[in-house]
């Protein structure tokens, strides 16, 4: 709890422009233990679906055609998922060894995929007329999957959001002046029906703060408007005190948020430009895609391999971190096969050696060019996701003692010297793994 105190109150300290923040926040016992059991879960499946899919041109389609409101509301004439099946949903995300779901409640363009009474933009008004996060959440309950709510604090689709003031959504025909209180209230409100309809929910991934921010590379929250977020944050804990916060900045997590969420890169690591933010002392979180798009894109082949995603997923751990893997169904509600083949693969090689991920937390030092290490107790798991010229690695950072070292099976005895400048792991004999081969160290 020390360290939690000493993390917030360094948080408190930032200089933000935009009116009210929470400025204390402690975090209840419920809260606590669902950062331990979110850090032990280790992965979980990112769903971007919505109106939008039927476009197949991805999530930002509304955006990025410059589709006037008036058009883009023709969707929901259209969308008509009748092939979505929850329990298939899950199921698929079961047998890929994920221990938890992110749905995309609502996303930049307003589409909301529950029956909310806050706007009739939403899927119980399309010709499917069900409520799709109703039956996924009664699914995730049965099945025991945590479900996450994805929400979008940006909207492209609303007049009374401040699209004057954003980055992004500048060609969708709203002309009506902004009524930012009367956003806020809709927020508030929407999300009040998310944690109180669906049961227990496991936390609620905010996305878009960044429309607003004053320039590209500002790293404060300094921005153009009041998110309220003490008011959002405080009004999430009262409905749920175990729910987590995370929220998609790209910058040091604030107050009343629970995780950091690192998009298309390993923590620490800017890959996309729009990364780089210090890592926190918080839970950790990196979403990927499995091809280049989040939503549903038709001519997107540039799919990664299960090799690829496996070896993602273990640096992931090494450095701490969840790995959140997305899917973007089709607009008819499945999954496309391209996606559930390559899950099934990864369930597979989880099956085997999930004990080293699992459960698990980052050890030793930060991932190097051969690999990292997970640790859970005494047994430290060495992963080499690269076949070594050398016949040893030099770890200067592991200072510990060393009891036992074998590989995973326990079959072939692993030699090793340590010396006060560090340790040497030597790899003769050693039957490399095409994707990770696996040795087991055991402390002292």
């Amino acid at each position: 709890m020390k360290l939690f105190r000493l993390l917030f109150t360094g948080y408190a300290l930032l200089s933000i422009a935009t009116g009210s923040l929470a400025q204390t926040y402690t975090p209840t016992a419920a809260n606590l233990a669902a950062r331990e059991e979110f850090q032990n879960d280790k992965f979980g499946m990112f769903i971007h679906w919505g109106a939008s899919s039927v476009l197949g041109h991805g999530e930002w389609v509304m955006n990025n055609r410059n589709i006037h409101v008036k058009e883009y509301q023709r969707l929901i004439n259209i969308f008509n998922p009748q092939n979505f099946d929850a329990a298939k949903w899950v199921a698929t995300a079961k047998a890929a060894g994920m221990k938890y779901i992110t749905f995309i409640t609502r996303h930049h363009d307003g589409f909301s995929n529950w029956d909310t009474k806050q706007s009739d933009w939403k899927i119980t008004k399309t010709p499917y007329e069900k409520d799709a996060l109703k039956q996924l959440a009664d699914e995730c309950h049965k099945q025991g999957i945590k479900l996450y709510c994805y929400y979008s604090l940006l909207d492209w689709y609303r007049s009374d959001y401040q699209y004057e003031t954003g980055k992004t959504g500048k060609g969708t025909g709203r002309k009506q002046k902004s009524d930012w209180e009367s956003y806020i209230r809709f927020m508030k409100a929407q999300l009040t029906e998310l944690l109180t309809n669906y049961g227990e929910i496991s936390g609620i991934w905010f996305d878009g703060h960044w429309d607003q921010l004053d320039n590209d590379v500002d790293k404060t929250l300094k921005s153009k408007v009041n998110w309220h977020y003490d008011e959002i944050y405080e009004l999430i804990h009262r409905l749920q005190p175990q729910c987590l916060i995370s929220n998609n900045h790209h910058l040091l997590p604030i107050p009343g948020e629970d995780f950091q969420a690192f998009e298309k890169d390993l923590p620490g690591h800017n890959t996309t430009g729009f990364g780089g933010q210090s890592v926190s002392q918080l839970p950790l979180e990196t979403c990927e895609t499995m091809n280049d798009s989040w939503g549903f894109n038709i001519t997107d082949r540039n799919y990664k391999t299960s090799k690829n995603l496996i070896q993602y997923m273990v640096k992931a751990s090494c450095y701490n971190a969840n790995f959140l893997l997305n899917v973007g169904p089709m607009p008819d509600g499945t999954i496309q096969q391209e996606f559930t083949d390559t899950l099934a693969l990864m369930g597979k090689w989880l099956q085997q050696y999930g004990a080293t991920v699992y459960g698990t937390r980052g050890a030793i030092t930060t991932p190097k060019n051969w690999g990292g290490f997970t640790q859970k107790d005494k047994t430290v798991y060495m992963h080499i996701l690269q076949k070594q010229e050398s016949d040893y690695i030099f770890i200067p950072e592991l200072k510990q003692k060393i009891k036992k070292a074998s590989t995973l099976d326990g079959k072939t005895v692993i030699k090793f010297k340590q010396q006060p400048e560090g340790t040497f792991i030597y790899l003769n004999g050693i039957i490399w793994d095409n994707i990770d081969t696996i040795l087991e160290l055991q402390l002292q």
